[in-house]
């Protein structure tokens, strides 16, 4: 009996090294014709197949096997001679080796084979629904994807906890609420909406959505939070502009008790980037290295990117030289923080450093180094190393390399060769292009070139309102107040409004925000009576308001009371309240900083002996005794 049983096995072994053989064989004709046979000639091909390979009849094959055969699989035309015996050999019906093959269709993106495997399936079950349905929505085939989960819902068949996520990103990534709500309707209605992963996923559908309330009241219901769903919802908050909220709710996480993992971490320290919260980044990474996170190339790289945007780069390179481990992203995040606090010549140190670490620059790369060629004026080496990147990197240039040359050429007002740069461009234009050529216009007073740029520019975005009034600007500078008026009369026609000007500064761990003019703070009175004391000793100094920068058609005396009470000058001076004398004051404006706050600020510097750092929408300047770190080009 063991030598009968020793003799069987021996010839299982043998037959399946046989279909391992017929499966890569190319001249397996007869099973690719195999769908145009009639069950009885298929049963006869099968038979005289198995007579003359010698394969087993189908009760000896073992579906392990045939798995193991397809996950060693490389190429589709392997997989579908596979396919091919499973079916000559009955095994279709099998559905672990099904699902298998379906799953391995999708790994390859042949959705043809698989949507046709699945359609022949007489037994599905809910793998079969989650492989089928995430494979169409990791390659974007939104109909497929929720036609096929049509389909689910119609059979009865219960969603799950696997499939359900597919979508419900899939409603994220097309930042379609309307269809995210209803599933989460059906999610509701089958009971899942406390299932940990679909939750996360809902709330992170929300959050991108920008319906930050339901994340947040979704977030509040659900019962056992995990590190992801709190992750998630933190994440969810800067991705919203509230990276405030974000800091708060990772405060609420700890005290409940609940252990943030490496992903969180590195989703507080972007939203302390985003804040620009000094004191707020300097806890956070505190907590990382108290609790032993290990500084790998994620989370160094975005503490790199936290502390460049907190205003420290001497930290972001502390935490750069601490890394054991750098990649081209760790690379690129210190060139670029070098590049937009205006150390172009450090940014392009940095780069060779890189090359000498045997580390090949990417696209990225290339976008910070440009960059910061083009806030330090470095106008020949951009223009090298723009030449440089295909020829000697093979990297091709995209419309954010051609927008930082079109920027550094009109920086220097070397706007003829700008303009020609964009119309040699072989890629699309993107608004980024218009902006930097109507930038350098506002710059250089070129009105007719100016209105050329807008003209593209609000054909790509009409309804964006800040090229309205960078357009007006540029208008209200030349003095040309009627065309000032059309565009202004254009915006109200369109229902288009101005972003506000803000400045905000954290002192005591708080965010102190203000607008122009503002009278709302707790500290107004005080505010307002330190800013006269320091115009009294400024105008002593030699500083003279810039009534240019004021873009409306006013007084001049007018003119100087508007800009007495800008928000930068605000800010500035209740950081001189609050905060030791000696210590640096860092503000944050979301708008470029006005040219006369900025002259204001320097002075400031001089005669308070106080370093001041702004961080404006497109770069940092850094001031002391009297000298901005951006050299006046900006």
């Amino acid at each position: 009996m063991a030598m009968l049983k020793f003799k069987k096995q021996s010839f299982i072994i043998a037959s399946h090294k046989k279909l391992l053989c017929f499966c890569l064989a190319s001249t397996a004709s007869a099973a690719a014709n195999m769908a145009e046979l009639t069950t009885p000639q298929l049963n006869s091909q099968n038979t005289q197949l198995r007579e003359r390979l010698e394969i087993p009849s189908p009760c000896y094959l073992d579906p392990k096997y045939v798995i193991s055969l397809l996950i060693s699989s490389i190429k589709l035309s392997q997989i579908r001679q596979i396919h091919s015996q499973v079916v000559i050999h009955g095994m279709l019906q099998n559905l672990n080796v099904a699902n298998k093959l379906l799953y391995i269709y999708s790994q390859h993106k042949a959705f043809g084979d698989a949507y046709k495997l699945f359609s022949e399936m007489g037994e599905r079950d809910a793998i079969t629904w989650s492989v089928i349905i995430g494979g169409f929505a990791k390659v974007g085939d939104y109909i497929h994807c929720f036609g096929i989960f049509r389909q689910l819902i119609q059979s009865g068949a219960p969603p799950d906890n696997y499939t359900l996520p597919f979508l419900i990103r899939v409603s994220r990534d097309r930042m379609n609420v309307l269809n995210g709500r209803i599933i989460h309707n059906i999610v509701f209605k089958h009971g899942l909406e406390s299932n940990s992963f679909v939750c996360a996923a809902l709330v992170d559908m929300y959050a991108k959505c920008k319906v930050i309330k339901d994340a947040r009241q979704l977030f509040d219901k659900f019962p056992c939070r995990d590190p992801v769903t709190w992750t998630v919802m933190i994440g969810g908050y800067a991705e919203c502009g509230n990276a405030c909220e974000s800091l708060v709710l990772f405060d609420s996480m700890r005290e409940e008790g609940v252990v943030p993992d490496k992903i969180t971490m590195v989703t507080v320290v972007s939203a302390c980037a985003k804040l620009g919260a000094m004191h707020k980044a300097r806890l956070v990474h505190d907590y990382v290295f108290e609790n032993n996170f290990s500084l790998d190339v994620i989370l160094g790289t975005a503490m790199i990117d936290m502390y460049a945007k907190c205003g420290c780069v001497d930290s972001a390179r502390s935490i750069f030289n601490q890394m054991k481990e750098k990649n081209v992203v760790s690379w690129s995040a210190m060139i670029a923080a070098y590049g937009y606090h205006g150390h172009g010549r450090k940014a392009l140190d940095t780069f060779s450093m890189m090359l000498s670490s045997r580390t090949l620059p990417n696209a990225i790369t290339f976008v910070s180094l440009l960059y910061a060629c083009s806030h330090a004026g470095l106008i020949e080496e951009g223009l090298r190393f723009f030449s440089l990147m295909l020829d000697e990197f093979s990297v091709r240039p995209n419309v954010k390399h051609y927008t930082c040359m079109v920027d550094l050429l009109g920086r220097a007002g070397r706007l003829d060769e700008a303009i020609s740069l964009v119309e040699s461009m072989t890629v699309e234009k993107d608004e980024g292009i218009w902006v930097a050529l109507l930038g350098a216009c506002r710059i250089h007073g070129h009105i007719d070139l100016a209105e050329k740029a807008a003209n593209s520019l609000l054909k790509l975005q009409p309804h964006n309102a800040g090229h309205y009034v960078l357009l007006s600007n540029i208008y209200a500078k030349a003095g040309r107040w009627k065309n000032v008026a059309k565009v202004r009369d254009l915006m109200s026609q369109t229902r288009l409004k101005k972003v506000p000007g803000w400045t905000w500064i954290e002192v005591d761990y708080n965010i102190h925000k203000f607008s122009s003019g503002d009278e709302t703070h707790p500290c107004s009175k005080e505010i307002y009576e330190k800013l006269k004391n320091l115009n009294e000793k400024l105008e002593l100094a030699g500083y003279v308001p810039d009534t240019n920068f004021v873009l409306q058609d006013v007084a001049e005396e007018i003119k100087v009371g508007m800009l007495y009470s800008h928000s930068e000058k605000l800010a500035i001076a209740f950081g001189l309240i609050a905060t030791p004398v000696g210590s640096p004051i860092r503000i944050t404006k979301n708008l470029r900083v006005c040219g006369d706050c900025h002259t204001f600020s320097k002075f400031v510097s001089a005669i308070t002996q106080r370093v001041i750092i702004v961080r404006d929408s497109s770069r940092f300047h850094h001031f002391k005794d009297g000298v901005c770190s951006c050299g006046d080009y900006w």
